[in-house]
């Protein structure tokens, strides 16, 4: 199995299976003299792991991650990156691959079952093995690296809608995203959504959601105008997250409703020298390049395909059956999905200031 990598200058390389011994990435291009621990990444996986609410999968995963390579402890008592590939792991703990043995020889509507059997002529039944969600986990801890390749870069993500419930975007409070298992940035809204998820839990089913990142201090200049644009692999990484079916950036679908006049981002010099933007409809990049404004990224999640509700579908031999997959599965997997698109953006950001460097010679 062939394109595990993802990155140009700074690039990760992830291992692993779902019901495996552990899971792991190996992070190439990082700069050295970062100061780099397990303390720093830790919070960021914290955010993902599996069993904090009702409202995702009840695995039991402490997903503590280990540095292997690409670290030294410096002459201060400081532990920095090298500038060598920095390796890490987590070991998987609660895998329960009995629950998976009734479908071994079926496929699950809605998973990569058939397709990945289909090209490789070989799957792993259990949680889905490569193909698993639970891979992620090795992208946020990578995208934790990637937050300290880029002085002053802060990404954060909010969902801001669960099934046809969307936030008011009046109340917008960051600080209020932590404060419900939802990453929810309307208070209001969070308890709309407990409400609608605790039906769709005790119904068996599942639903989908909307995720929104924003990269602030990302610097203008980042991205090309061709084939290497910042948005255009902004799009890319987002979209190789598990689940995912649509990615806009900025205005994104909403543009084709907006005038000219109204869709330009109109500008004005700032005291300081710099560009001011009226508006940020391009969501911080114009014809692939980042303008300096916070970059503005959604994707949309579709439901969980583990349900509990029988459904039509083949067996590995080609005969028709019904199936219900057991387990313990998100009823809203987009709400894990969160810090897995932060990291992606972050990593995406990070690559491009790395490319920028090397082709200018300075920092963005």
């Amino acid at each position: 199995m062939s394109h595990n990598t993802f990155g140009h200058l700074f690039r990760v390389t992830t291992w692993g299976e779902s019901h495996g011994a552990a899971i792991g990435c190996v992070v190439d291009g990082c700069p050295p003299l970062i100061p780099l621990s397990e303390d720093d990444i830790q919070p960021w996986l914290d955010k993902r792991r599996p069993g904090q609410s009702k409202y995702t999968t009840q695995r039991r995963e402490p997903d503590q991650v280990k540095i292997l390579s690409g670290v030294y402890t410096d002459a201060d008592g400081v532990q920095v990156t090298t500038g060598t590939p920095v390796s890490l792991m987590i070991e998987n703990i609660d895998q329960r691959s009995k629950d998976y043995s009734d479908i071994a020889a079926r496929y699950r509507p809605g998973h990569a079952d058939m397709t990945y059997d289909t090209k490789y002529g070989i799957r792993d039944p259990r949680g889905g093995g490569r193909s698993s969600a639970r891979e992620t986990a090795m992208r946020v801890a990578a995208g934790a690296i990637a937050r300290k390749v880029v002085p002053g870069l802060s990404v954060r993500g909010a969902l801001v809608q669960i099934g046809p419930h969307e936030i008011d975007r009046t109340r917008w409070d960051w600080q209020e995203v932590g404060r419900n298992p939802f990453f929810c940035p309307d208070a209001a809204a969070a308890g709309t959504w407990a409400a609608y998820l605790d039906g769709v839990r005790k119904a068996g089913s599942s639903a989908g959601a909307v995720i929104e990142i924003v990269a602030d201090g990302v610097p203008a200049g980042l991205g090309a105008p061709i084939y290497a644009k910042l948005d255009q692999d902004i799009a890319s990484g987002l979209m190789s997250i598990n689940a995912v079916k649509g990615v806009e950036i900025g205005a994104g679908f909403a543009a084709a409703a907006l005038s000219g006049e109204d869709n330009a981002d109109e500008m004005r010099m700032g005291n300081d020298g710099r560009v001011l933007f009226e508006t940020n409809n391009a969501g911080g990049v114009l014809g692939g390049i980042s303008t300096g404004q916070p970059v503005v990224a959604r994707f949309a999640v579709k439901p969980t395909s583990s349900i509990l509700t029988p459904r039509r579908s083949i067996t590995r031999s080609g005969e028709n059956t019904d199936i219900l997959t057991k387990g313990r599965h998100d009823p809203c997997v987009g709400i894990r999905a969160v810090p897995v698109g932060e990291a992606m953006v972050a990593m995406v950001i990070a690559d491009h200031y790395l490319r920028h460097r090397a082709q200018t010679g300075a920092p963005a």
